[in-house]
Formats: C-alpha cells, structure tokens, sequence
C-alpha cells in the first residue's frame, strides 16, 4: 500500500463554521476510503476563507472597540489550523469509528519557514480580510503598515506575500506520527509563515499556498503519492469553451509545456499543477493525481482524475 499526501480543496470545508462542520462529515468518508484498504493518510487543507473571517472579526471589533485586541496575522492562520483541524480530526475519527478501525487522528499547527528574500515579499499579492474605502484604506495604510489594493471595483483589500515554502519545523513529529501508523492533519493553510533569524523563529504576516505546503511536506515525508482533491474530476484544456477536452494523464514536460501556454489559471488550477510536477520532479517514480474528493478512490486505481507522471 502507499503513503499518500492528500491536499483537500476548499469545496471540502465550506465558508463558515455551521456549513464546515456540516461539511466535514461527507470529507472524512473519502479519506478513510483510502485508509480502510490499507494506505498511510496525511492531510492538508485550505483556509482562505476561514482565516480571513478570523482577522476580518478582530479588526472590525478593534475598529469599534480599542479593548479588543490586534490580532496579528500568523496567530489568525494559527487559529484557523486549530478549529479547521479540530472538525477534521473529529469527523475522520468518528468515520473511522464507524467502521471499526482504531487509528489515532491529531492535529499539528504546522510553521512553514520561508525565505525573507522571497521576491514575493517585494510584491505583496494576496488579499485577505475585508473591503474598505480608500480613505479607511489610507489610513490602515499609515497607522498599521499595511499594503492595500483597490480590488475589482469592490473596495480596498490589504495583501500580503505568498512565499515560497521552504522547511517545516514541526517535520520530526509529523514523520514519528506518521511512521507510527496515526492520521495526522499539517500544515494547514498552507501551515503559518516562519522566518528563522539569528537562531529564533518568527512568524511573518504572509499566506504559503496550500498546494506547494502540500507538496513541500510530501518530498520530506517521501509520500509516494500526492492528491490534491479539488472541484473538478479531472484537469481540462480549454476549460469552459467549446473545444475543452478532458486530461487522464500528463507527463512533467506536458504539464510544464500547458503552463508555459497559459492553460491554467493563476490562483485556481496553476498552483495545483505547478505542486504535481514538483512533487514528481523530485522523484520520477512518484505520481500526483489531482480530481475531486468524491473520486478519491476510484482515482488511486487510476479510473478516473488526471494523472502526473515522469515520462
């Protein structure tokens, strides 16, 4: 059987903490799909809209009410990690229970490092939190430092960098848990951004994406497998034109060809694929499959989704 990363979509957790734990009973079945016929799980999912709610509450209670804290940002991912990890722990241990298999699920608030000479760090790109008017937005911008951008005639939006992930500290106990045969939940979000300076660890107001934290903590687990589980069955050329056509299976240099033509959308399905070839790049025998979650399984057996292989 296989060790097998699955990256879960946001499709899987919905916008709001009633919708998510509704959700997350219907995300488990799949997973323990995989468990119950013998595969070693990780999991990781997305928090975008969760840890934007989390930093979107302090600062409108802090704007009316100068008693409520600032909440930096890593603290919001962290919470995020926490009770998007809680629901998922809880609803794949009770799936487990169900079908009468006794493994242990935790959750780990994962730290990411990064590099602070990211060029992203130079271009901060992506929004959180909520809307504001430009005067508000000029004044976040003098009082609290932040860079906010006018956002699709919607408003201003802070952003901040999407760096690179480069190790994750927290890896030692992620292996042990694993290699001891427990489902473990990390690097959440795409874990908390971590800047290690003259020997310390700080947290850096910045969003790692999910899919390459997915892949980054696969290569160091040596998964031989990784699933990024999305909205979609398969990948598709053309998507939503009349000659879309469906992908079953993608060499590295096809994939990389379909990306230098712009076939997948930044912040959508490019990350995605960007995070199958590096997975299978570091390793030819390796294999990433991306489809949805209610395919999960008839994908390992290869029916289904969009394959990643070497050659």
């Amino acid at each position: 059987m296989s060790k097998v990363m699955i990256a879960l979509g946001g499709n899987a957790l919905g916008n709001n903490p009633k919708e998510q734990l509704e959700l997350v009973g219907k995300t488990a079945r799949p997973i323990v799909d995989l468990i119950e016929e013998g595969h070693t799980v990780v999991v990781a999912h997305g928090n975008g809209p969760q840890v934007g709610m989390i930093n979107l509450s302090f600062e409108t209670a802090n704007l009316t009410d100068s008693k409520v804290p600032e909440m930096p940002f890593p603290e919001c991912g962290a919470m995020s990690e926490g009770y998007i990890g809680y629901h998922l722990q809880n609803a794949i241990k009770n799936e487990l229970t169900k079908r009468s298999i006794e493994k242990s699920v935790g959750t780990i608030v994962t730290q990411v490092v990064v590099d602070r000479h990211d060029k992203a760090f130079e271009n901060p790109s992506k929004p959180i939190g909520g809307f504001y008017t430009e005067k508000e937005a000029k004044t976040l911008e003098i009082e609290k430092g932040y860079t906010m951008v006018e956002d699709s005639g919607r408003g201003y939006r802070r952003v901040v960098p999407s760096p690179k992930p480069v190790d994750i500290v927290e890896i030692d106990m992620i292996r042990d848990m694993v290699d001891k045969g427990h489902v473990v939940i990390a690097v959440g979000g795409g874990g908390i951004p971590t800047l290690k300076e003259d020997g310390r660890l700080k947290g850096v107001a910045a969003v790692i994406d999910k899919d390459l934290a997915s892949e980054k903590l696969a290569e160091m687990l040596d998964c031989d497998i990784l699933f990024i589980l999305t909205a979609v069955e398969t990948i598709a050329l053309d998507f939503g034109k009349p000659s879309q056509r469906e992908l079953r299976s993608m060499t590295v240099e096809e994939a990389e060809q379909f990306i230098v033509e712009g076939h997948f959308a930044p912040g959508s399905m490019l990350p995605k694929v960007m995070a199958a070839v590096d997975f299978v790049k570091s390793h030819p025998e390796r294999k990433s499959i991306i489809t949805s979650l209610e395919s999960a399984k008839a994908a390992i057996h290869g029916d289904t989704g969009t394959r990643i292989i070497s050659s």
